[in-house]
């Protein structure tokens, strides 16, 4: 079956969000390669940039703050004009506009529309009119929540592309692994041994797992483990990173600040498990099948772990710290019903980890068992 759009053959996706956006984007970036085979260029913010060198179906990456996304350095009117002229020239056949459910579209709409790329399809709630020649009803979260990744794949779908391989996907190089276990070894870390990667930091506050709670956690980890502990994070979180190493003893080490995405990558891949808070780790995790235990704020249940070994441990955000987007505040009150639940015990937290990495023993003897002899 032909798609649509089987004759464009230069395609423009609008996804100025971060890393773990554009990742779970990564089945339906794949699907739209294997389809049309187009150049797709991802237009996305500075933070959203770090992960698209390392999504091999990204030809090309524009890098821009939109000013209708949450970002620390927006681009101006003139940054915004100049951008328009930019994607003129750019003669795009067509414009895919990727959001959540809680976003409205039709700024990228009429940016593309603005810019004459002559196909533009979205989500949107209200009749977008001219701004869409495809316009797909967004009926989420008032009537369903899809999963992120299956929400861009049928957008796809409405214009005849379909996905196989539903899996997220990342790469990294032997170069990015022989960085990082140099990195890994100068701080101490034996990386002939297995290690548990802890990543504390977020992008929000009213995700964070508290600190004391994750020093707590540790400890006992390393009383019922004997794999050392890793601490991840950006160089803004050096600070939570050291706090938590300090407090913890021997065996636990900090590469917070000491990587860039694609040594992180790799150091996730070698893992035996990850904990942390629900960011982009997560998604790194599950793009490398590495199992994951996610300490879940209640804010977006449509980013959970994607087809991997994982559990999800849930707890409510303050109401002072809730969005006030009112698309959100719906899903607060029907979904979460507004209860309010404590962060998960570090017991609970580490009977979830052990539980992970004894199934994850059990898969890989299943697969040892059916290798021929």
């Amino acid at each position: 079956m032909k798609s649509l759009w089987n004759d464009c053959k230069n395609i423009l996706i609008i996804r100025p969000d971060n890393m773990g956006d554009i990742i779970m984007m990564t089945p339906a970036l794949k699907a739209l390669k294997k389809n049309l085979d187009c150049k797709v260029t991802m237009l996305t913010s500075k933070a959203g940039s770090l992960i698209t060198p390392y999504i091999e179906d990204i030809d090309e990456t524009i890098i821009v703050d939109l000013p209708w996304v949450k970002t620390v350095m927006p681009a101006s009117k003139d940054d915004c004009l100049q951008l328009i002229d930019k994607l003129k020239r750019y003669q795009f056949d067509a414009a895919i506009i990727s959001t959540v459910y809680s976003q409205n579209p039709l700024p990228a709409a009429m940016m593309a529309f603005m810019a004459g790329i002559p196909r533009r399809i979205a989500y949107c709630r209200e009749n977008p009119y001219d701004l869409l020649t495809v316009w797909l009803p967004d009926k989420e979260p008032l009537w369903r929540i899809h999963h992120q990744v299956i929400r861009e794949l049928k957008l796809l779908e409405a214009i005849g592309i379909y996905s196989e391989d539903k899996r997220l996907c990342l790469s990294y190089s032997d170069m990015d692994w022989n960085n990082a276990s140099k990195k890994m070894i100068d701080t101490g870390i034996d990386i002939d041994k297995k290690w548990i990667l802890i990543h504390p930091g977020v992008s929000e506050a009213k995700r964070e797992y508290p600190v004391e709670l994750w020093i707590e956690t540790i400890k006992l980890l390393q009383s019922q483990q004997a794999s050392q502990i890793v601490i991840t994070g950006a160089e803004a979180d050096i600070k939570i990173a050291t706090a938590i190493q300090q407090s913890t003893g021997q065996n636990v080490f900090s590469l917070a600040g000491l990587l860039n995405v694609g040594e992180f990558i790799s150091v996730v891949s070698q893992s035996s498990v990850v904990v942390s808070v629900n960011t982009a780790t997560v998604h790194i995790a599950a793009a490398m099948q590495t199992p994951v235990v996610v300490l879940y704020a209640q804010t977006n249940p449509q980013h959970t772990p994607w087809k991997v070994l994982s559990a999800v441990l849930p707890f409510g955000v303050a109401k002072s710290r809730q969005s006030k987007n009112e698309i959100i505040q719906f899903v607060q009150k029907e979904y979460y019903n507004d209860n309010f639940i404590k962060p998960p015990s570090p017991q609970h937290v580490v009977k979830t980890v052990t539980g992970l990495l004894n199934a994850r023993l059990s898969e890989r003897r299943k697969k040892l068992l059916l290798l021929p002899a």
